[in-house]
């Protein structure tokens, strides 16, 4: 069966105590645990489920968090991820059982870090599928800005760090190039040095496509490079460094 049969029959069998979402992460569990060969190496073609479900869910709570779904934020998710049109109606299906649950949005946000636990990387990409969709309207709703931060905060980022995610999604050419690396003004030529590669390392396109991301998160993921860099050539060139 395609994830996108797995993910629509997850949706429709497994609805009890927290929500569609641990609904379906839960049981996914045992489809990982006994369909290894499938789900060791999955591909841009065919992203992972529970990385999937993490995003339609939480997506759903933010659409939910300034009361509107736009088109914008709909066509987005669907570039994102590529979803086949004939399975369209079971991703909403997942979707609208996360909107109308009444399981508030930490509650998927908390599932989604303990499934992703030891895996910030992941949780990021969670968080710049997110942001992108947020910012589909050109505009980001104080709502959607409160709801962005405090999934941040259960994901275990810690202010400074989720400033440095959002960074490469919003206002990048008047963004202080400290915040898009992610260091203070007191930060060490070392400590700049050893956090600009690792973010280098961690948005490099083969450690996505390692994570079984959809396709499109890789341009994503170039588009922060670019961010990245060049806030570092800033950084560079102010200091001095070599």
């Amino acid at each position: 069966m395609s994830i996108w049969g797995k993910l629509g029959g997850a949706a429709a069998g497994f609805v009890f105590g927290g929500g569609p979402v641990g609904a379906a992460v839960g049981a996914l569990a045992g489809h990982m645990l006994f369909d290894r060969e499938e789900t060791a190496a999955p591909t841009p073609e065919t992203p992972g489920v529970a990385f999937t479900i993490a995003i339609i869910a939480l997506s759903a709570k933010m659409a939910k968090a300034d009361g509107v779904v736009s088109d914008d934020e709909i066509a987005v998710f669907e570039r994102l991820f590529k979803v086949p049109p004939g399975e369209r109606a079971a991703v909403r299906r997942l979707f609208n059982l996360a909107r109308q649950d009444t399981a508030g949005y930490e509650i998927y946000a908390a599932q989604i870090a303990r499934l992703f636990r030891g895996n910030p990387a992941m949780l990021e990409d969670i968080l710049d599928g997110l942001l992108e969709i947020a910012g589909a309207d050109g505009v980001l709703h104080p709502d959607e800005a409160a709801f962005l931060e405090r999934v941040a905060d259960i994901f275990g980022f810690a202010p400074n760090e989720y400033r440095r995610i959002r960074a490469t999604h919003f206002g990048r050419d008047e963004t202080d190039p400290y915040q898009v690396i992610g260091v203070g003004y007191e930060a060490s030529e070392e400590e700049i040095k050893l956090t600009y590669r690792r973010l280098v390392r961690e948005n490099h396109p083969d450690s996505l496509i390692a994570r079984g991301v959809p396709e499109e998160f890789i341009r994503l993921a170039n588009d922060k490079l670019a961010a990245i860099n060049a806030a570092y050539e800033r950084i560079r060139q102010e200091r001095g460094l070599r």
